[in-house]
């Protein structure tokens, strides 16, 4: 990463893109990792995380990993998904967070100097123009080694720096060892509590424990469908 000690930086993640760029290149983000790698490189101003919920649902599988980021040291940015039915008769549900992520960009720029996009998406081009026009520069994370490349060729064009998030993955990859304390922690909280879900505006106790809650249910996970 290029990156100086006193520059001020701010990240603006796209939720549903990374987590499918980190599917797709086989690893789960430990979210307290990345926040700290950034803070080591930069001065870190805000932290933005983006993502659309279902709000029908009894449980979203959305909601540990929500609140944990909400509790350490990310700005959530959220809205309600919209279902429709496609020309097929499928049940679909869409979520698109860019014109908040762009706002949000915007509105930061005179107090950064450094914006890190976390997506692929190549509508974000113009915006990472104009941003580039203010005198800010910008790095783009996603990645190239998936299959198909997650980031559109327009973007990262555009980008002052493309940052591959593989080449990341030492520094923000969540181990296994984590994982397996998590969900065994997770097995004897659900024991005592008699459900499975996150009461109240109670954290939970790490990024580890928070994506475990929808590691049993990711089959049926909307961010698959959130384009």
């Amino acid at each position: 990463m290029k990156f100086y000690q006193q520059e001020r930086v701010a990240l603006f993640i796209d939720g549903a893109n990374l987590y499918s760029a980190a599917r797709s290149l086989g690893f789960e983000i430990d979210y307290r990792r990345l926040l700290d790698s950034f803070r080591k490189e930069s001065h870190l101003v805000r932290a933005f995380y983006y993502t659309a919920l279902v709000e029908d649902q009894e449980y979203s599988p959305l909601r540990p990993l929500i609140d944990w980021l909400d509790y350490n040291g990310f700005t959530m940015v959220t809205k309600p998904a919209k279902e429709y039915t496609d020309a097929m008769g499928r049940r679909k549900v869409k979520g698109n967070m860019d014109i908040e992520l762009a706002i949000d960009v915007m509105e930061m720029a005179p107090h950064i100097d450094h914006v890190v996009l976390f997506s692929g998406d190549g509508d974000f081009r113009r915006l990472v123009e104009a941003v580039q026009r203010k005198g800010v520069r910008v790095s783009v994370v996603s990645s190239t080694r998936t299959q198909p490349p997650m980031v559109a060729d327009e973007l990262r064009r555009q980008a002052d720096t493309f940052i591959e998030l593989q080449d990341l993955m030492p520094k923000i990859m969540r181990d296994q060892a984590s994982r397996d304390q998590s969900r065994t922690a997770g097995v004897h909280a659900t024991l005592r509590s008699g459900q499975n879900q996150n009461p109240g505006n109670v954290a939970p106790s790490s990024p580890a424990h928070a994506m475990d809650d929808f590691d049993e249910i990711d089959t049926a996970d909307p961010r698959k469908h959130l384009r």
